[in-house]
This record gives C-alpha cells, sequence and structure tokens, in this order.
C-alpha cells in the first residue's frame, strides 16, 4: 500500500480523476450522435502527434493536441463532403493517422521511443506539466458544456430540428469535434491510444442503460468515469498491473453487471 503514498501514483490518480469527468462527459453526445468511432479516429491522429513531439524533442502532448484539433476540422471537412458517407470520414483521417504514427515511429526508432506507451498509456508519468494541461482542458469543457448546454442538447437529439430552430448546428458540430479532440489528447498519457475510445464510450453504454432522462445520463457517465478510474488505478497499482489496461476492464464489468442486473429485474417481474 505504499504506493498510494507515492508522489507518481498522487499524479496519477489526479489526471485520471480529471480525465474521468471530461471523458465521459464527451462521450455520451458522441454516443447519442452515433460518432462513437470518431475517438479512436482522433486518438490515432493524437498518437502521430505526440510521436513527432517525440521526435522533434518538443512537448510531445502539446503536437498530439495539434494533430487532434487538425483532424477534427478535416472531418467536419470531409463530412460535409460525403454526407451520405460520413463514415468515410473517419476512415480517412483513422488511416492518415495510422500511417503517420508509423513513419515518426520509424524515424524515432534511435531516440528508445516505446510505442506501447503511446498505444496502452503511461499515466505514471505524468508531471505538473501535465496535470495542468488536463486541468485546463477540463475548465474548458466544462465552461463550455455549461455555456452551451441548449444548443449541444437540439444538436444531438435532432439536428434538422435544431437547424430549423437557428441553432448554428455548423459551430456546434465544429465546437463538440474540437473538446473531443482536446479531450482525446490529454487522455494519450492515461489510458493510451488504442484505449481512450473506451473511456468515452462504455461510461456512455451504461449511461443508456440506466438514464431516463438526458441530465441522469450526464450525471451517470461521470459517475461510472470516476468510479473506474479510481478502482482501476488502485488495483493497478496495488498488484502491478498496466493501468490503462484495468480501467478499461473495469469499465466493462461495471457495463456487464448493469446487464446483467436489467436482466434479472426483467425475469423477476
Amino acid at each position: 500500500m505504499d504506493i498510494l503514498m507515492s508522489g507518481f501514483f498522487q499524479r496519477a490518480l489526479i489526471g485520471g480523476i480529471l480525465i474521468g469527468i471530461t471523458a465521459p462527459l464527451m462521450g455520451i453526445f458522441l454516443v447519442l450522435r452515433r460518432l462513437s468511432m470518431i475517438g479512436d479516429t482522433l486518438s490515432h491522429a493524437a498518437i502521430a502527434g505526440v510521436a513527432l513531439g517525440f521526435v522533434v524533442g518538443k512537448y510531445p502532448i502539446l503536437f498530439g493536441l495539434i494533430f487532434a484539433l487538425l483532424a477534427s476540422f478535416a472531418i467536419e471537412k470531409l463530412r460535409k463532403s460525403y454526407k451520405s458517407y460520413a463514415e468515410l470520414s473517419l476512415a480517412i483521417i483513422m488511416s492518415g493517422g495510422i500511417a503517420l504514427a508509423s513513419i515518426f515511429f520509424t524515424l524515432g526508432r534511435d531516440l528508445n521511443m516505446d510505442p506501447n506507451s503511446f498505444l496502452f498509456g503511461f499515466i505514471y508519468t505524468l508531471n505538473s506539466s501535465d496535470l495542468w494541461l488536463i486541468f485546463g482542458v477540463t475548465v474548458v469543457v466544462l465552461f463550455i458544456i455549461g455555456k452551451h448546454m441548449h444548443g449541444l442538447f437540439l444538436l444531438t437529439f435532432d439536428e434538422e430540428a435544431a437547424s430549423v430552430s437557428g441553432v448554428p448546428v455548423s459551430f456546434y458540430n465544429i465546437l463538440i469535434s474540437v473538446m473531443t479532440a482536446f479531450v482525446i489528447s490529454v487522455s494519450i498519457k492515461i489510458v493510451g491510444g488504442l484505449l481512450v475510445s473506451a473511456l468515452l464510450t462504455i461510461p456512455a453504454a451504461c449511461s443508456l442503460l440506466l438514464a431516463r432522462s438526458f441530465r441522469q445520463s450526464i450525471f451517470i457517465v461521470v459517475l461510472i468515469g470516476e468510479l473506474a478510474v479510481i478502482i482501476g488505478l488502485l488495483v493497478a497499482g496495488i498488484w502491478n498491473l498496466a493501468a490503462g489496461g484495468t480501467i478499461v476492464l473495469v469499465l466493462i464489468a461495471f457495463l456487464l453487471i448493469i446487464l446483467l442486473g436489467k436482466n434479472l429485474l426483467l425475469r423477476t417481474r
């Protein structure tokens, strides 16, 4: 239990708690809009940026953020070009992200770069700069969602009706993509590029089974995300397991428990 008193574990816990708020919160908007795969797409773009940051010797997470933002704008542009095949934009950007990441990994092979740390997370290496960046992203995301909740709500459930009602649909589409890019880029260190979409989507999946209103769903996704992060980090720290993978498995366990509980309730009625 000495690990609980370690500085690196406490920084990991703070970073995880902050991401446990923003990632599930963004996830509920994405899942309800049937854009679950955008998390995977932007995470691959962010991985490419992080890898480039290591190659050029600059702050990797900042490069990851820039690449994720560029990818989010590209997705919106392609979605307009392929209105009937919007999923093509995700496939194209994801392919480009993977291709760039593989090239940057190759260029950095002499720099002792560890691809696994990008793919599966390296939360125990969070430093003060990382925590301030994660905190800043959390504050910005919460402020924007709080200020634009009505417009985001309308857009999430009926984009056409929102447009007729005078909601600036294009602005809100870009806003959601940009916020998602911010959250994903700072989540890379915590759960890794391959697992970050789980933190976006699985709490939302749990919420869809439990919530009776949109307000309830927001509360539930944050609660599920926080519990999974805290439990996952404690289990991983005590038993020396991969933190990102443990967090995701805890999320899946929550989902299975909820599904089992609902099935049992239906059988008893």
